[in-house]
């Protein structure tokens, strides 16, 4: 396995406004937190019905720095706007897979951001030699399942009807890409 010390980068979103991508600290765990509640109060995309605790996060955050997963937050104006995460099959027979999941708060969406956030993650799988990387997308958030697709993920299956928001049954698709 190949130990990459995460990078620190920073570009300039849509709005002007600079992001900074770093690795998530325990000093976020705070911040983190509060952004989950909002994107659970707007009732879509997020697979919590309750953020961690403070606590929790921080515990959270050591544990995926400890097993060499990859957790980076997008930050402006110092305000954590969004995540990236890799989790590795803690199997040694799933150890070449990771399981992908990313969020924005709202203000931050339509900025680039996620897209940056997606090439960070691409880059972290390639160096840490991952052969998959997997997701799933709500089929009712066509914009993140566009940017998957853009980013070269394909469908792998459908779970019908896998979850009910907002009063109705949504289709949850698995998508995986491919490194070799």
């Amino acid at each position: 396995m190949t130990t990459m010390m995460m990078q620190t980068t920073t570009f300039q979103a849509k709005n002007g406004k600079m992001v900074t991508i770093r690795p998530a600290e325990e000093r976020d765990a705070e911040q983190i937190t509060t952004a989950v509640q909002e994107i659970i109060e707007a009732g879509q995309y997020i697979q919590k019905e309750q953020p961690n605790t403070v606590e929790e996060e921080k515990k959270f955050i050591w544990c995926v720095e400890k097993k060499e997963n990859m957790y980076v937050v997008a930050e402006v104006d110092n305000e954590v706007v969004g995540i990236a995460r890799v989790l590795r099959g803690d199997l040694q027979m799933k150890h070449h897979t990771g399981l992908f999941r990313t969020w924005l708060i709202a203000k931050a969406q339509g900025m680039g951001i996620g897209k940056k956030l997606m090439e960070y993650t691409l880059e972290w799988c390639r160096e840490q030699r991952l052969h998959k990387l997997c997701l799933t997308v709500f089929a009712s958030n066509p914009v993140a399942y566009e940017l998957y697709k853009k980013a070269g993920f394909h469908e792998e299956g459908i779970m019908k009807e896998q979850a009910y928001l907002n009063g109705e049954y949504v289709d949850e698709i698995c998508m995986a890409i491919f490194f070799d």
